[in-house]
């Protein structure tokens, strides 16, 4: 039972931080553009040196 006290504080903290990890991505426009990475991998490029 007193494996709790120490389980339950720390879950608490991994929760906590994934939130903030989140929530950091969410501002600072990790969301913004999601077609934008799948469109480049199909497009192809002619610019590279022969």
């Amino acid at each position: 039972m007193n494996y709790l006290v120490v389980l339950i504080p720390v879950a608490l903290l991994l929760g906590l931080a994934g939130l903030a990890a989140f929530l950091w991505s969410l501002r600072s426009g990790q969301y913004e553009d999601l077609d934008g990475a799948a469109e480049r991998v199909l497009l192809d490029d002619d610019d590279k040196p022969s």
